[in-house]
């Protein structure tokens, strides 16, 4: 059985297809790029899923090795000199620093608006935005098996630890689950949870387990492992330990949801891959998938209409298509709100009813996930229609509204609202409700 290697910037050059194929100014980039944003492949990615033939427009080589154009042409050229003139690593690391400041590092207000707290001691690997669900980030699983070149959550990957969510602390955990009894969902995420060994993961999950917490209805796990490396649930060492576990959790009568991103249709096609989903689905365990629409990856109807069809086949369920978000690479990877609709609209068409529990085109922004709904005319203004599918107020979710039509709008901060409104309905409430303190007040009360 193959064995985990991965490829990080010190060793990619050793990968025969780089050596052979790239340029030197190629490597070089991937070199400067690589020094801002996180970089790292496997051998299952190198080997089994990159069209080297024609790696400059392959998708999985897009998605995975640093390109260029994902930094602004100013940013690469300071790096590069910077590179170029062999400064120290700490003067390396101060001047990358300032630029990952630029880039957004924790949109939709992860950082300040998302992180609670319980006897006064701020949970810094929790996030809860929406009532019903909260994120878990275990500090052991702040890792990937490989990067995505468009992830949001870079921060988490490139040691600037003022920047990272983490934490092991589970008695805490089940402490604020019992303090909220409207969570109902528990998302274990990072980095990647299943980049974890089986009993670490399992420490935390039988700890919820054992805690009695009759309103924790849904355990979710959110992987590229699926993607990255199947092996996870096929030859690795522990893989029938983790699928045991997974049984042990439908068991005990919660839910396990299995959310996997795949991002291209390539993913979904090897031996390995097909193998793996078939035995996480013997457990008892729901596989749903999501990906973001990304420029120079996906932003085909053909693509994603392929993706889901096979996704169904393999007996997934298709649940998301979101937006590249406003941070890191998003100038390289986002596509307008226009194209993105049309894409979905067109890949809807092509699919039948059972492909069509996804979700789309979303995005995730800091009010809640708000749906473009589609493109109309209303009293003969051109306008976008949006919903939200969450809110950071529930009473938001499913309430549609409209947007000028703009055909270079990208994210909810391009929009401004239609028929001469001076703002969307959601404005005056949401800073009541931003800040991770104030929402769980406010839902309580509500609930009371």
């Amino acid at each position: 059985m193959p064995k985990y290697q991965n490829y990080t910037l010190k060793n990619f050059r050793n990968i025969p297809y780089v050596e052979d194929k790239l340029s030197e100014d190629e490597k070089f980039a991937i070199e400067v790029v690589g020094n801002v944003l996180p970089f790292k492949a496997n051998n299952y990615v190198v080997e089994e899923l990159i069209d080297w033939d024609n790696y400059a427009n392959d998708p999985i080589f897009i998605l995975t090795f640093p390109q260029k154009d994902m930094l602004k042409p100013e940013h690469f050229a300071h790096v590069a000199h910077l590179l170029k003139s062999g400064v120290s690593r700490a003067d390396l690391k101060t001047e990358v620093n300032k630029i990952r400041l630029q880039l957004n590092p924790h949109p939709a207000g992860q950082m300040k608006d998302n992180v609670p707290e319980v006897d006064g001691v701020k949970l810094t690997g929790v996030q809860h935005k929406y009532r019903e669900t909260m994120l878990f980030f275990p500090s052991q699983g702040q890792t990937c098996h490989a990067y995505c070149t468009f992830c949001f959550r870079w921060p988490q990957f490139v040691g600037m630890n003022e920047l990272k969510f983490a934490m092991r602390e589970t008695e805490l955990l089940v402490k604020y689950i019992k303090a909220n009894p409207h969570i109902t969902d528990i998302l274990f995420t990072g980095g990647d949870p299943l980049i974890m060994k089986t009993k670490i993961l399992a420490s935390y999950v039988d700890a919820l387990l054992e805690a009695d917490l009759p309103n924790l209805k849904t355990i979710r796990i959110g992987t590229k492992a699926l993607g990255y490396w199947p092996q996870r649930f096929t030859s690795d060492t522990d893989a029938d330990d983790l699928l045991r576990l997974f049984e042990r959790v439908n068991k005990a009568g919660k839910h396990l949801a299995f959310m996997s991103h795949f991002n291209h249709g390539r993913e979904l096609e090897t031996e390995e891959v097909q193998k793996a989903i078939g035995r996480i689905l013997n457990t008892g365990t729901a596989i749903r998938t999501q990906s973001p629409i990304m420029k120079n990856i996906n932003d085909s109807a053909e693509a994603w209409a392929y993706m889901w069809r096979k996704q169904v086949d393999l007996g997934c369920v298709p649940y998301y298509m979101f937006l590249a978000r406003d941070t890191g690479a998003q100038d390289y990877f986002a596509i307008e709100l226009d194209r993105a609709w049309q894409i979905f609209q067109q890949s809807y068409q092509q699919v039948s009813g059972v492909c069509r529990t996804v979700r789309g085109p979303s995005m995730s922004a800091g009010p809640g996930k708000v749906q473009v709904l589609g493109i109309t005319e209303i009293h003969g203004e051109k306008v976008f229609a949006l919903q939200f599918l969450q809110g950071r107020n529930p009473d938001w979710v499913c309430r549609p509204f409209f947007a000028k039509y703009d055909p270079k709008a990208i994210w909810l901060d391009d929009l401004y609202p239609a028929f001469g409104e001076s703002k969307f309905f959601f404005e005056d409430e949401y800073p009541i409700y931003r800040g991770a303190e104030n929402t769980i007040k406010v839902v309580e009360e509500e609930i009371v």
